[in-house]
């Protein structure tokens, strides 16, 4: 009779009375029929379950479930497990959370890796509140530390740990990083005599520097000498070596110097482009002159390559010098940030002084122990508000997340001082401080930000208050409720950032929500542009839906409103090259407004980061668009200003880095999520421009040894060459117009004409492009490690079958240790010289060589040919 009124009120679409009769009927149910009504009753049971378990999760409660309901769910549980559907089951506990479950249901799978990623990925994609994701987390973690341990002695898993350590690091976790490294315990056996902490190099005791003592690597003297390892037990010398090697990694400074040596061996800018901008800005114009040289440090960040600054720096100077502040302080912090005087000694400008303490900051951003102290001694002896202001930035980079109690005690005495430009720096360097801590003391500064006066100070309280609910969700809702509400536009302007960080890649709806309403309904043009932009923070895990919530806001008639949709698109699609993004941005790169336009320019460059003309012909467009905005004597400066922050942009890094906000295994990058929210404050202040290098990633593959070498070896790309290959040819017509003149003007100076080469029996003239022989398109290419490898790129990467080396994580980029299966054969080495501003890279590899010629003055003529020998 219940089996018959369940179907009966099923038919009848009556689904809850349906439920009631099946929950009456227990055992009778049977879950495994399959049939359409037993198949939606038990969707509707689950529901209903999982809706009761969330609630009481949420208010702390008890749940009140009717044991019935349990029972069916429970019985559905088993059932999959039983059959062997692990997937599923695992989808059904975690939605019901019911972890016990959860469990049961990894452990009897057959392969228990793969369901415990299965478990990772649906936990970050699919639990929208942070606590209970904690929760599934932690019983991963239970299952983890069940499995059978692995054997540290044996090469295969150091080289394992090792590649953790790399993967830890991508993270930029600077905290947990240090916590990591200070949990992992050292060799039972002591040496008998011990390395004294810090730099013993007699080079860099001898430099002049003042503080370069202080930079030393995180490794808290682990390093032993050859002699004192040979002391000690062998398996305890040899956990020590590889200790040694694994506190390297997690000090950030391993990965830094491989990264360094790739950018400066690859670097593939062009100083040509600089050059022509350069001759392109008016003398009188100081922003465009600023924007050139962010311009340079962009397009070479990461490379070491200074040429045209030191070739500039005189001219830039002069510039400077004729402003008053606090225009000197922004164009003197910017010139300084690469040039020789980066330690900030001796008397020269505080402008200059506060620059280069503030360029230290970037340097050691999110690894800074060994400059932390140099920079708390700088803020404390001085009293100058400028030189306030760099150190304040610099330590906040330096101790980024660190949540450090004296260097917050010394940043809030400069606060306290009420000077609104060193307030304003103080304000933002708390919030990198405590970034993501939720820490009781952003209720001080928003009482600190409510009784001062100076907008400054408020603009950058409000900022660093919504850093410190950096990724903290629903727990970061009071906050977020009391700065939305304030009166004072700057600290509403302030929520959008708390908002927007708070739930930072989740693409929460209630987020979305929430900044969508203020972004069509607050009175203040600031906190409407902010919403918009938010969204690119909350989206940047599903880049493909920002176009689509965006599109009716960039037709907006508030130009505020359409700037923000502009950036809100070019963070959340960063380095995608995604189509609708470009054709949303493409109407405004053409508005009405100037400053719309800088922002969808600046938005387009970061979208097309790393992608070639080939694979979109757009992107030759843009760059052809680029050129005529610069060349452009009567357009607005806000534009021009644009079109060069685009141009080094679109070539960061040597071309060899793109923008990336998650990491390869899907979690939030922090020091690029935070440089990017940090770097969109340039609206305000010009040199935070400097921030947006914290989100670059370079695009390549290193190979590491077990000795963290980089050694040769080949593998396989299967992508399109054409579509990567226009990475590497002039960007735009004009570039290329300018070389093919100047050098046959070289060549007709030298009275060498026109110069012809002879090869197995075919002339080839040099200048005649159209004498150029068609060659069949090759389906594949071997690259060599090192190698670029962009984006669009690495789901084609094949690793050959008959290689000496095989990763020990199939990953087609980043850092991957690699096992050698024939050790006793010698090594080929790459990367071995490390970039030096006085060695000359001329006599060494192909690598250096290019990078010399990648480093040659603009104004420089090229190299006479080799001699050779001519027959008619």
């Amino acid at each position: 009779m219940l089996l018959n009124a369940m179907k009966v009120f099923y038919y009848l679409g009556e689904l809850n009375d349906s439920l009631s009769y099946a929950l009456g009927a227990g055992p009778l149910f049977d879950v495994s029929e399959d049939s359409d009504y037993v198949h939606t009753l038990l969707a509707k049971a689950i529901d209903e379950y999982a809706s009761l378990k969330s609630r009481a999760g949420e208010s702390n409660d008890e749940a009140l479930v009717d044991p019935r309901l349990e029972a069916i769910v429970e019985r559905m549980l088993d059932k999959c497990i039983v059959d062997g559907r692990y997937q599923q089951a695992m989808g059904m506990a975690v939605e019901c959370r019911r972890l016990d479950k959860l469990e049961e249901a990894i452990t009897r799978s057959d392969n228990v890796h793969g369901t415990l990623s299965y478990c990772i990925n649906i936990s970050h994609s699919f639990v929208n509140r942070r606590e209970y994701r904690r929760e599934v987390l932690r019983c991963l973690v239970k299952v983890y530390q069940k499995l059978p341990s692995p054997d540290y002695l044996s090469i295969y898993d150091a080289l394992l740990a090792f590649q953790i350590a790399f993967d830890l690091v991508e993270n930029e976790h600077q905290a947990f990083l240090l916590n990591v490294r200070d949990r992992l315990s050292n060799p039972k056996s002591q040496p008998s005599e011990s390395v004294q902490p810090g730099n013993n190099d007699p080079d860099t005791a001898q430099n002049g520097n003042p503080g370069a003592s202080e930079d030393v690597e995180m490794t808290d003297g682990s390093h032993a000498s050859t002699g004192s390892l040979l002391e000690m037990d062998p398996n305890e010398a040899l956990y020590a070596e590889r200790l040694t090697k694994i506190k390297g990694i997690l000090s950030g400074e391993t990965s830094i110097q491989l990264t360094l040596q790739f950018l400066y061996s690859h670097n593939k800018s062009d100083l040509l482009i600089l050059k022509t901008i350069k001759q392109s800005v008016e003398m009188r114009n100081s922003v465009c002159h600023s924007a050139t040289i962010y311009a340079n440090a962009i397009m070479h960040a990461g490379t070491t390559v200074d040429t045209f600054l030191r070739e500039n720096l005189c001219n830039s100077r002069a510039r400077c010098d004729s402003q008053r502040p606090p225009a000197t302080g922004k164009v003197t912090d910017g010139t300084l940030l690469a040039s020789e005087w980066a330690w900030g000694c001796g008397g020269g400008s505080p402008y200059s002084e506060g620059g280069a303490l503030y360029a230290l900051g970037l340097i050691h951003a999110n690894h800074g122990e060994g400059i932390k102290q140099f920079l708390r001694d700088s803020l404390r002896s001085t009293n100058v508000e400028v030189i306030q202001h760099g150190a304040c930035l610099g330590l906040g980079l330096a101790a980024l997340g660190t949540a450090d109690e004296d260097i917050y005690d010394d940043i809030k005495n400069v606060l306290y001082t009420d000077s609104a430009v060193a307030g304003e720096a103080a304000g933002i360097s708390m919030g990198l401080l405590m970034v993501g801590t939720a820490s009781e003391k952003a209720s001080e500064m928003l009482a600190y930000a409510h009784e001062t006066q100076h907008e400054k100070i408020i603009r950058g309280l409000a900022l660093g208050i919504a850093l410190t609910v950096y990724g903290r969700e629903e727990e970061a809702d009071t906050l977020i409720e009391q700065m939305t509400r304030d009166q004072d536009p700057i600290l509403r302007y302030g929520g959008m950032y708390a908002l927007a960080l708070a739930y930072q890649g989740t693409a929460n709806n209630k987020a979305i929500r929430q900044l969508l309403h203020f972004a069509v309904s607050d009175v203040s043009d600031d906190v409407r542009r902010t919403a918009v932009l938010a969204l690119g923070f909350v989206l940047y895990s599903e880049p493909e839906q920002t176009p689509r919530i965006v599109s009716l806001l960039s037709e907006s008639y508030n130009p505020h409103v359409r700037y923000g949709a502009a950036l809100a698109v070019g963070i959340s699609c960063a380095g995608t090259g995604l189509s609708e993004a470009i054709s949303l941005l493409e109407p405004l790169t053409s508005d009405v407004v100037d400053f719309v336009r800088q922002g969808a320019l600046i938005a387009m460059a970061m979208v097309m980061v790393q992608i070639s003309e080939t694979s979109d012909s757009r992107v030759g467009t843009f760059r052809r668009q680029l050129e005529k905005i610069i060349l452009d004597k009567h357009e607005d400066t806000m534009s021009k200003m644009g079109a060069i922050l685009a141009s080094g942009i679109l070539d960061a890094g040597g071309r060899n880095v793109t923008i990336r906000l998650l990491s390869k295994t899907k979690h939030d990058k922090v020091t690029a999520v935070v440089g990017l929210a940090v770097f969109s404050q340039f609206w305000y202040w010009y040199p935070l421009i400097y921030f947006i290098s914290l989100s670059f990633s370079p695009t390549a593959f290193i190979g590491l040894n077990y000795d963290l070498k980089v050694p040769t070896f080949e593998f396989l790309s299967h992508a399109n060459l054409r579509c990567l290959s226009t990475l590497d040819q002039p960007p735009c017509p004009l570039l290329h117009l300018l070389r093919t003149e100047s050098s046959s003007s070289t060549g007709q100076s030298s009275g060498k004409g026109k110069s012809t080469t002879e090869k197995d029996g075919d002339s080839m003239q040099v200048d005649s492009p159209s004498e150029k022989k068609v060659e069949p398109e090759a389906s594949f290419e071997i690259l060599t490690n090192p190698a670029r490898v962009v984006p669009a790129q690495e789901k084609f990467i094949k690793f050959l079958e008959e290689s000496r080396y095989v990763p020990v994580k199939l990953a087609p980029s980043g850092f991957v240790l690699l096992r050698d299966l024939r050790p006793t054969e010698p090594e080929v080495l790459s990367l071995t010289d490390t970039p030096s501003s006085t060695a000359s890279p001329a006599g060494g590899s192909a690598t250096g060589q290019q990078a010399a010629a990648s480093a040659m003055a603009v104004d420089e003529e090229p190299q006479p040919p080799q001699a050779f020998e001519y027959t008619s």
